[in-house]
């Protein structure tokens, strides 16, 4: 059996720009893999302070902010804004 998790929060429109597109072309991973984790309330590698701060955004209504290692080592970060009308994946260079 499989286990469904459900989204815990709406992520808008989704975008990336360019640059983490190619880090992502480079690795032969897609966006789409740690979008679905990050929905789901996997922070990936912030800090327990930002995992904090992510679980009351979801009550409180800020910004979502998740980060991830590519199989290359590059991060990534995934930022869904407080009003939840966009997410986007990014590099921390891109910010």
């Amino acid at each position: 059996m499989v286990d469904i998790v459900r989204p815990r929060f709406r992520l808008g429109q989704v975008v990336a720009t360019p640059p983490a597109l190619a880090e992502f072309a480079t690795a032969g991973e897609a966006p789409s893999t740690y979008i679905n984790r990050h929905v789901r309330g996997d922070w990936g590698i912030v800090d327990n302070d930002d995992q904090q701060a992510n679980e009351d955004a979801l009550r409180d209504g800020d910004r979502i902010l998740s980060a991830y290692h590519l199989s290359t080592g590059v991060k990534i970060w995934i930022i869904t804004e407080s009003d939840r009308s966009a997410t986007t994946v990014l590099l921390p260079d891109d910010y």
